[in-house]
């Protein structure tokens, strides 16, 4: 039997500085009295929300919080719900039916049956009415008539609940990573990441430039700010002392006439804070090689064979996590002069103009303007048809590329040569890595890349951490890394200290049958 059930609501709104507000800042929140709130849609003057425990529409009077009426839903498990022309449409999961209800009348007016078992979200565009469901993990384009497919993909990840559509992208939330996705409806690529305001998030609703989201745990509503003039955000600092060591070795008959052991001099930057001076274990000859880069300078005569030097740097650092709110429609094409010059050229690993280079460009990038369409849909080209594997030296771009498999350097380097072959300004940057715990050591390092995008500055991009399953974990290196980082080396190309390398470099004389093995390690402690 169904019921018809009246609710009170309590409204509690937390004021916000909007001048400090950033993506996903909640601006207000709502605490209700429904204890199952899913679906939730917004018909420009009033808020409907479902609730799945008494299987009912609740209309909302948003500046009082007054409960103006609730009809029955046609469903036992209204999920997702979306307003449309004076129609409430909701989802059933339990059924796999989609219905359209005049909120009117309180009569179900059309039924369709979903495309997919279990249908939690869903919203209309300008065109048609999308779905998304949390068995299959896919977000489909259906004709509201009846429910043919008419484009599908991916969800951003596992668990999708809501649904809506506003300033042109689609949003959707995932209940288990606890985020909330800006989705380009042509590609299918998730563009922008948000954390989730609650702990289970579900319906979503476009309300003024603002996302409304429930939250199925907290029994609440949150206005959710989507834009503001902040770029990016950083999150989850981590505190350490990082003490990094080259021991170089003179082995073979013959001795070293004259060695030089280059190590990149780490600054502050974006998600990066240097807590003190950089302390080295002898005073360094500093430099600046041709992309900016400082590097500290060692140098010693005559090592004899089986004799070892050793440099050392301390830095006390302060890593945090970063986020970029990247709106494609808002970068620009005006790139620096200084910048197209340095970040466009061609070198040797790179090859832009061989014809296997131009060819990825023309097939993936065609016609396309935009700058970070143009690096995204070659990152996303590098995900496709590349994989993480130690093959050797590094090789060029386009052998990379044939071969389809390569180092973190590897995918630096190709992503580097796409990406200045399409016009995007690209360089790479170099760190020292926190592997597993706190207190741990690294000898494997890691670099990725940064595109220059106008209006935004350099922003992180790194193909090999984003080469993984699902469009979320993609999106999420595409903008954003961890706190997992002490960043060292900024560079764009050949250096003339630390080469093709990053991190240190060693440069030698020999004398006779002798060489240098050099033994390179940062060990990670947490800072007090």
């Amino acid at each position: 039997m169904k019921y018809s059930v009246i609710f009170s609501l309590v409204i509690v709104l937390l004021p916000l500085s909007f001048s400090y507000a950033s993506p996903g800042d909640i601006s207000s929140k709502t605490a209700l009295e429904l204890k199952h709130p899913t679906g939730i849609a917004w018909n420009g003057t009033q808020l409907w929300i479902a609730d799945r425990k008494t299987d009912s529409f609740n209309e909302i009077d948003p500046a009082s919080g007054r409960i103006l009426k609730s009809i029955d839903s046609p469903g036992y498990f209204p999920s997702g719900l979306a307003w449309k022309d004076g129609l409430l449409w909701s989802t059933d999961p339990s059924s796999a039916k989609i219905f359209a209800t005049d909120a009117a009348t309180g009569h179900t007016v059309r039924t369709l049956d979903s495309p997919t078992p279990s249908p939690t979200g869903l919203a209309w565009d300008e065109t048609g009415l999308w779905i998304c469901d949390n068995r299959t993990d896919m977000i489909l384009k259906i004709d509201p008539v009846d429910g043919t497919t008419i484009t599908s993909f991916p969800s951003p990840a596992g668990d999708p609940r809501g649904l809506t559509f506003g300033n042109g992208y689609l949003w959707c939330s995932d209940r288990i990573r606890d985020e909330i996705y800006m989705i380009d409806t042509v590609t299918g690529h998730t563009v922008l990441i948000l954390d989730s305001p609650g702990p289970f998030s579900w319906g979503l609703s476009w309300k003024d430039g603002r996302l409304l989201n429930t939250d199925y745990q907290n029994d609440s509503i949150y206005e959710i700010v989507v834009r503001d003039d902040q770029l990016f955000r950083t999150y989850d600092p981590r505190r350490a002392d990082v003490d990094f060591t080259t021991e170089a070795v003179a082995v073979g008959p013959g001795e070293i006439v004259s060695l030089d052991i280059f190590l990149a001099d780490p600054s502050d930057r974006p998600g990066q804070k240097l807590l003190g001076p950089v302390e080295y274990s002898t005073e360094p000859l500093y430099k600046h090689d041709r992309w900016g880069q400082k590097v500290a300078i060692f140098h010693f005569d005559q090592i004899k064979s089986g004799n070892s030097v050793e440099v050392a740097m301390k830095v006390k650092v302060e890593s945090s996590a970063i986020r970029y709110f990247i709106f494609p429609e808002k970068v620009s094409d005006r790139i620096p002069e200084k910048i197209r010059k340095a970040y466009l050229a061609d070198d040797i690993k790179y090859d832009i103009h061989n014809p296997y280079i131009q060819n990825i460009i023309k097939e993936t990038v065609g016609d396309e303007k935009n700058l970070y369409w143009k690096a995204r849909k070659l990152y996303q080209y590098l995900i496709d048809n590349m994989e993480y594997k130690l093959a050797g030296g590094w090789n060029t771009a386009p052998t990379v590329l044939k071969r389809k498999n390569g180092s973190c350097s590897e995918y630096s380097f190709c992503f580097i040569a796409l990406c200045r072959a399409a016009g995007v300004p690209a360089r790479y940057v170099g760190s020292l890595v926190v592997r597993g715990d706190d207190a741990s050591y690294d000898d494997v390092f890691h670099r990725w890349n940064e595109i220059y995008l106008p209006g935004y500055g350099w922003v992180p991009v790194d193909a090999n951490a984003g080469d993984k399953n699902t469009p979320a974990e993609q999106a999420a290196a595409f903008g954003g890394i961890s706190n997992r980082f002490l960043i060292t080396t900024e560079g764009g190309g050949d250096s003339e200290y630390l080469e093709w390398s990053y991190n240190h470099q060693n440069r030698w004389v020999s004398k006779g049958k002798c060489t240098i093995k050099a033994e390179v390690i940062a060990e990670w402690s947490p800072a007090e």
